[in-house]
């Protein structure tokens, strides 16, 4: 059964657009993904210019991770990771605490060509939105890959259908990616948790609905979910055990709204470290609009 369809919406990074998906203001969370963009896909032309970096930011109470489709990213962090992520690899860093990253295109400013991938955000449970900083890669090695009647999927992270990731994960999640031909069938786990799928390319059909490219469908808990792909698609689901209200300001996520505030308060003071093998820059704080003069 469909909860709901939700659209992406386009957001500029400065150098080139994302579609955003999760948070919506209707549906805030799936299971413990508190945040979900499509980047890309765009051509890069040798020699882009340095400000499409995302330049070094802060972290709180999440996971982030990177899965790509296309292309290469550089990421570096504040406990001393430098690490590039290529496409079937993942990038888990968890902020904990704290920490702080860059990403950068760095072999397309030298080599030119295509990026396209997915930016996902896991919160963390209460118990670990305080723990160490850390950072992990994992290779294709680790994801275990399936391939059957028209359905080729690789697990990213968690446990479905008999099969565990290697990627360390702080509570009960999948998150599934599928490259479905023309009138493949998936069916998502059925053990009561939240999920979703994004249709990242192509068509697909749920309970009679056809849903294109770049939206994602949210299937009702304890309700079989499954969907038929229209055309060649590439489908990422997700899911899993809800943690509970989540409250989130720019790159920081935590149960409490005191403790973004100082998280806020840190950044904007200097007291979070930056990237070590960086450069030193920082994206500062963003200012919040001043409220309308009442007497204008």
């Amino acid at each position: 059964m469909l909860e709901m369809v939700i659209e992406q919406r386009r957001k500029s990074l400065g150098g080139f657009e994302v579609g955003r998906i999760l948070p919506f203001v209707q549906r805030r969370m799936v299971g413990p993904f508190v945040f979900f963009d499509h980047m890309g896909p765009v051509e890069f032309e040798a020699g882009l210019p340095r400000d499409v970096d995302v330049r070094p930011h802060p972290h709180i109470g999440l996971s982030t991770v990177t899965y790509l489709f296309e292309g290469e990213i550089m990421h570096r962090d504040s406990v001393g990771s430098e690490q590039a992520i290529r496409p079937g690899e993942v990038n888990w860093m968890t902020a904990g605490r704290g920490i702080t990253h860059s990403e950068r295109f760095e072999r397309a400013r030298l080599e030119g060509g295509r990026m396209h991938g997915i930016q996902a955000w896991v919160a963390l449970p209460e118990a670990d939105e305080e723990s160490d900083p850390a950072f992990s890669h994992y290779g294709t090695g680790d994801l275990p890959f399936f391939e059957e009647g028209g359905v080729r999927g690789r697990l990213v992270a968690g446990e479905a259908f008999g099969s565990k990731a290697g990627v360390k994960t702080h509570s009960p999640l999948f998150y599934i990616h599928w490259d479905l031909a023309p009138g493949a069938r998936v069916s998502l786990p059925e053990d009561g948790w939240e999920r979703a799928v994004y249709v990242v390319a192509g068509s697909v059909e749920a309970e009679g609905q056809r849903v294109e490219a770049g939206r994602m469908i949210v299937f009702a808990p304890g309700q079989p979910a499954q969907l038929t792909a229209a055309t060649q698609s590439i489908v990422m689901a997700i899911g899993g055990e809800p943690l509970g209200q989540r409250f989130i300001d720019w790159n920081f996520v935590s149960s409490s709204k005191e403790r973004i505030e100082q998280a806020k308060a840190d950044w904007r003071a200097g007291r979070m470290k930056l990237p070590d093998l960086d450069n030193g820059e920082f994206i500062p704080l963003p200012e919040m609009p001043k409220p309308a003069n009442p007497m204008s």
